[in-house]
């Protein structure tokens, strides 16, 4: 039977002392979870060990850690996969990862979830942030009137649409690898703004306007999202809070037309008029767009003239630095015109689609017939007319 060294991270804050690594010696199967390890280590050597656990089952959420570095659920996780794991070189386990561990020769570090205070050891406090920040986006239905008598009637493929929302077990992964809320605490979150999708996509919510117009204006909300797929990755469900953020600005943006303050859906829109027009993105324009009009005449916006003067020593120290040349950073980067033309079609042939068409990557929704067993579902909204399909288009390609 294989031995694995896990070190765990400790630290009470009541005892005033900093944070330390206790390192245990288990014998246990390959194929037992790194809970299992745990959880011998604090009935047979030492019962202070803290680690919240309830299911051991991938459903309640509740034994959610980092291992090696990566945040997942510790019940779920086997001891060879987590030793195989390495810093800060992606989630697949390396080649060599064999019964005793792959790069690591066994050692699995075992440390509480991040962007939350750590109450004691491996237990995280997820009423300060997690919790609060669902709470911020009404999570729970606000009916439409009148109440029907029995049920009310939701279409097939809008189920579908947003089961992939409603598998989340609130972990609180997404959460503790999230970078925008290292950066800024106040973000609302992956987590919260997926649970926020699970009712603007419900057609018996009576309030999605509002709650989109809420989570745009907000300047904490959804475009401080910077599109980093680390809750993509963390996710041990699939949810994609990222993509139901993307999907959140395209309802926002594209179907209810929310200008909002935050200046987001303008940023989105310069870019993809910029790809479009250069087939690569135009630095040099796509700040004027995004503040004083998405043309070429929006440099000559007094918003535009403003945040141009405040980029001048971020382009000066860029080209000191050799990071841009002045003709690309005035100029930008030019495609040879059989490369824009064939970018061009590619708008053309989404802008000429009579619906705008989504992939939901978790379920089908049909388990029994085989002719529609494909885990993706193509979910149609017509209320898009095809020339804003090629934003959607573009909005898609970033959470590819």
């Amino acid at each position: 039977m294989p031995e694995y060294l896990l070190k765990i991270r400790r630290f009470d804050p009541k005892s005033g002392e900093a944070a330390y690594w206790d390192e245990h010696t288990v014998e246990l199967g390959a194929r037992n979870s790194v809970l299992d390890a745990i959880l011998k280590i604090k009935d047979e050597v030492d019962g202070s060990v803290g680690i919240r656990c309830s299911c051991q089952q991938a459903i309640c959420g509740s034994c959610g850690v980092r291992m090696n570095g990566k945040p997942g659920l510790a019940c779920n996780t086997h001891l060879k996969d987590a030793a195989a794991r390495m810093h800060g070189t992606g989630w697949n386990a390396t080649d060599e990862g064999a019964e005793g561990g792959g790069g690591w020769d066994g050692v699995i570090e075992v440390e509480p979830m991040g962007n939350m205070p750590v109450i004691r050891d491996l237990i995280v406090d997820m009423d300060a942030v997690h919790w609060k920040k669902i709470q911020r986006v009404t999570p729970y239905l606000i009916n439409k009137q009148p109440v029907p008598e029995r049920e009310y009637i939701v279409p097939h493929e809008n189920m579908v649409d947003i089961t992939q929302s409603m598998a989340c077990i609130q972990c609180g992964a997404c959460v503790s690898d999230c970078l925008s809320m290292e950066i800024d605490p106040l973000f609302i979150g992956p987590a919260a703004l997926a649970k926020a999708y699970r009712f603007v996509g419900d057609p018996r919510d009576a309030e999605h306007f509002e709650r989109l117009k809420d989570l745009s204006e907000d300047e904490h909300g959804l475009y401080d999202c910077t599109h980093c797929f680390n809750c993509i990755d963390a996710c041990p469900k699939d949810v994609a809070p990222m993509s139901q953020i993307m999907r959140l600005r395209r309802r926002a943006g594209t179907d209810e037309k929310i200008v909002d303050r935050n200046n987001g859906h303008r940023h989105e829109d310069a870019f993809v008029t910029l790809v479009r027009d250069y087939g690569l993105l135009n630095e040099a324009e796509l700040l004027p767009r995004s503040y004083g009009g998405n043309s070429w005449f929006g440099k000559f916006h007094p918003a535009a003239g403003v945040e141009l003067l405040s980029s001048i020593s971020t382009v000066l120290i860029g080209v000191m630095r050799g990071k841009m040349s002045p003709k690309i950073a005035l100029f930008g980067h030019k495609l040879r015109k059989p490369d824009l033309d064939a970018i061009k079609q590619l708008y053309k042939k989404i802008e000429e689609r009579p619906r705008r068409v989504e992939l939901n990557l978790y379920v089908s929704g049909y388990e029994d017939d085989p002719e529609r067993a494909p885990v993706a579902v193509a979910v149609s909204d017509d209320r898009v007319p095809p020339t804003q399909q090629a934003e959607s288009a573009s909005s898609e390609s970033e959470t590819s």
